[in-house]
């Protein structure tokens, strides 16, 4: 069969036509997942205020000038998380819709509530672990105790009339006050709240005896002189706070309930996502100025590897599963 040089040239602008498709289609496929187009928005569990939403904003701010978009905090508060996750959980898992991960959400809840909306670790894509900081026992100025072992003997003189709150069940901060009562034998009533907004106010007015809240959270007014802190609840004093001393010197070897944040987005995020957001949390709390803040609010920053942050899910959910086990702890959400 003859080849006119009328249908080589037919072909050749066929071809043509075909490779300027590929090209164009090629070119819209990377437009199409550039990213960010849009704002951002970070999920906060809790009320504003707390380690928590300080991080987020930390976050946003630097985000928000590197990125060009903008990069919105939101606050998401009630169920100890379990809210604002669940929104999480149910997204697009695109880049824009992200949570602040805590201790609670991804491995206390799934042992504490008889039913969840959504799976602790299954339902999200980690990506970095962004910071800790220990919880504090702070109580009431009026109660009249100066350390650990004179509230312990106030509190078992008087079975279940001292209260101790926490910004929500679940949190970390209630397994401390579990924790507490599981070592020494106390009877005392907890009473969550939905953050520290409403906690702290109760806990100056005398409403409530003590409170476990995040040492970030607690510092300036602790250093003010309205609430008095009689421990932290890590086995080292921290840095931000050395006078305060901790649970475990003060009679009670081993106890130790830090509070810990990552930034986590839905399942299924593609891989070159998780690598961006990963490089971008890194890169804002390394740097020294961010760090330097943090550290003086009490906040100990350690930005690291999806699978380190996914090692310590898995360590924290058998920990945690054990304490809620002995309690018998078990809500409905």
């Amino acid at each position: 069969m003859m080849i006119t040089s009328t249908v080589v040239r037919a072909l050749a602008i066929v071809l043509a036509c075909l490779s300027f498709a590929s090209a164009a289609q090629s070119q819209t496929a990377k437009s199409n997942t550039a990213w960010p187009k849009q704002a951002i928005r970070i999920v906060v569990t809790f009320t504003p205020g707390g380690a928590p939403d300080i991080l987020a904003r930390v976050l946003a701010e630097s985000w928000q000038q590197s990125l060009g978009v903008p990069v919105l905090v939101e606050n998401r508060p009630g169920y100890g998380g379990n809210i604002g996750a669940d929104l999480v959980a149910k997204s697009e898992p695109d880049g824009y819709t992200l949570l602040i991960g805590t201790v609670g959400i991804h491995t206390i809840n799934g042992a504490l509530y008889e039913k969840m909306s959504f799976h602790p670790i299954n339902d999200f894509t980690p990506i970095s672990f962004l910071a800790s900081t220990p919880n504090v026992l702070v109580v009431n100025k009026k109660l009249g105790v100066s350390n650990l072992h004179e509230l312990i003997e106030l509190a078992k003189s008087k079975p279940n009339e001292l209260t101790f709150g926490s910004s929500g069940v679940g949190t970390s901060l209630h397994m401390s006050g579990e924790l507490l009562k599981e070592m020494t034998g106390v009877q005392i009533r907890h009473i969550p709240y939905k953050g520290r907004a409403q906690s702290l106010p109760d806990l100056i007015s005398g409403r409530i005896s003590m409170l476990f809240d995040n040492l970030s959270s607690s510092l300036s007014l602790i250093k003010a002189g309205e609430i008095q802190a009689l421990g932290v609840t890590s086995l080292k004093r921290s840095p931000a706070a050395p006078e305060i001393p901790t649970m475990a010197e003060q009679g009670l070897p081993g106890f130790e309930a830090t509070s810990w944040f990552s930034l986590m987005a839905p399942a299924n995020l593609p891989s070159d996502l998780q690598k961006r957001l990963n490089t971008l949390t890194r890169q804002t709390l390394n740097q020294a100025e961010v760090r330097n803040k943090l550290l003086a609010s009490g906040l100990d920053p350690a930005p690291g590897s999806p699978q380190a942050l996914s090692k310590l899910i898995q360590s924290e959910t058998n920990k945690w599963g054990r304490v809620i086990y002995k309690s018998g702890a078990k809500l409905e959400q």
